[in-house]
C-alpha cells in the first residue's frame, strides 16, 4: 500500500458556532478568511467569545487530510511542530488514535490555535495563532530531529523515504525557503506532491511563488473558486484550465456545485452528495482525503472526485473538521461500493 506523508501547521481549531456575522465585524475578521493573529489578539477574540460553545479538535488543513485518509486505511504520516503543553499533547494522541505515524519536533512555544468562527450559513472564518507551528524549518527536513530539543541526530535518513505521496498544506507557503525545500526533497525521493492552496488572501500574498512552485514541482493541486481565482485572475473553468497547463492533476472546489477535475486532456464534473450542512469547516481538507486515497489506489479520476465529494458532504454535516466512529464506519462501507 502507497504510504502518503502530510506537513502542515499542527495546530488545535476552537470551534464557536455563531448566531450572526456582526461579531465578525466587531472582531474585525473579513467573513471567510484566515487571519493570522498574535498570542494577545487571539486571546482577545477568545475573551470576547467567552460566553459562546466551544469544542476541541487537532486540527490545521493537512493534518485534516491525514487524519481522514487514516480513517479510510491508508497508511500515513505528518510532520508538524507542537509545543510542550496540554493542545500539544492533544494533537499528537489524536494522530496516533487515528492511526498516523507522527513525525513530530516539540518546541518550548505554546502549540498553536486556529480560532474558527462559524456563522448560520455554515461558512467559517478563522483567527489563527500559529505558536510553535511558525519554527517548522527547512533545516528539519532532512536529517532526523530529535523531538524534544529541535537538535540533529546521527540519522541522516531522509524523512521522505518510505513514502509515495507528499500533501502539503498552503498556509505553508508564506515560509518559501521550508516550502522549496520540502517540494525538492520530495521530487529527488520520487514522491507525488499535492498541494492545496489554502486561503484566499494566503495565495494573493504569495502568488509569484505559488505560481513558481506548482510548474515546477506539484503534481496534484486542489484550490477552491477564490483561491484558484486569486492565482490566476479567472472564474473556475478557466481558472482550471490554466492551471492544468502546471500540474498533472487540477482540482477546482465549486461549493454547492461540487468539483471540477482536470487530467490530461480530460475534464470531470463531480457533483455533491446530498447532506444537511452544519459547519463547512474541514470540508476542503476531507474532499483531499477521499481524492488522495482513490489516486494511491490505482482509481479512475472521476471515482477519485466522487470520494471527495462523499468525505466532504460527511464532515459538514458536524461542528468541526472530525467525524465519530459510526460515520467513519459508514463512510467505509460507501468506499467500497465506489
Amino acid at each position: 500500500m502507497k504510504k502518503i506523508l502530510g506537513m502542515g501547521n499542527a495546530l488545535v481549531d476552537i470551534m464557536i458556532p455563531l448566531e450572526s456575522d456582526n461579531i465578525l465585524e466587531l472582531l474585525a475578521l473579513p467573513k471567510g478568511s484566515m487571519q493570522l493573529v498574535d498570542m494577545e489578539r487571539s486571546n482577545v477574540v477568545l475573551a470576547a467569545l467567552k460566553d459562546y460553545q466551544k469544542s476541541l479538535s487537532a486540527g490545521g488543513s493537512a493534518a485534516n487530510t491525514i487524519h481522514g485518509l487514516a480513517m479510510l486505511g491508508a497508511q500515513t504520516g505528518y510532520l508538524g511542530v507542537v509545543g510542550e503543553d496540554e493542545l500539544g499533547g492533544f494533537f499528537v494522541r489524536d494522530l496516533i488514535q487515528a492511526g498516523v505515524d507522527p513525525h513530530m519536533i516539540h518546541s518550548r512555544q505554546e502549540t498553536g490555535r486556529a480560532v474558527a468562527l462559524v456563522t448560520p450559513d455554515s461558512e467559517r472564518t478563522f483567527a489563527t495563532f500559529l505558536g510553535a507551528a511558525i519554527e517548522l524549518a527547512a533545516v528539519h527536513l532532512e536529517p532526523r530531529i530529535l523531538n524534544d530539543k529541535l537538535q540533529m541526530t546521527n540519522d541522516q535518513s531522509s524523512i521522505f523515504k518510505g513514502y509515495s505521496y507528499f500533501h502539503i498544506e498552503g498556509y505553508l507557503v508564506q515560509n518559501h525557503e521550508l516550502i522549496r525545500r520540502a517540494v525538492e526533497l520530495a521530487q529527488e525521493n520520487g514522491l507525488i506532491v499535492s498541494l492545496d492552496m489554502a486561503s484566499y488572501n494566503v495565495v494573493e500574498a504569495n502568488k509569484d511563488f505559488l505560481l513558481s512552485i506548482i510548474n515546477d514541482y506539484v503534481d496534484i493541486v486542489f484550490a477552491n473558486e477564490d483561491e484558484a481565482r486569486a492565482l490566476t485572475g479567472l472564474e473556475p473553468e478557466e481558472a482550471l484550465l490554466k492551471l492544468s497547463e502546471m500540474v498533472d492533476i487540477a482540482v477546482v472546489k465549486t461549493g454547492s456545485s461540487g468539483s471540477l477535475v482536470k487530467s490530461g486532456s480530460d475534464i470531470f464534473t463531480i457533483g455533491i452528495i446530498e447532506v444537511t450542512p452544519v459547519d463547512t469547516t474541514g470540508a476542503g481538507d476531507l474532499y483531499a482525503s477521499g481524492f488522495l486515497y482513490g489516486h494511491s489506489n490505482g482509481m479512475p479520476i472521476q471515482k477519485c472526485g466522487e470520494l471527495g465529494s462523499v468525505l466532504a458532504g460527511n464532515v459538514i454535516e458536524f461542528i468541526g473538521s472530525k467525524m465519530p466512529a459510526e460515520r467513519w464506519e459508514k463512510i467505509r462501507a460507501e468506499v467500497k461500493h465506489i
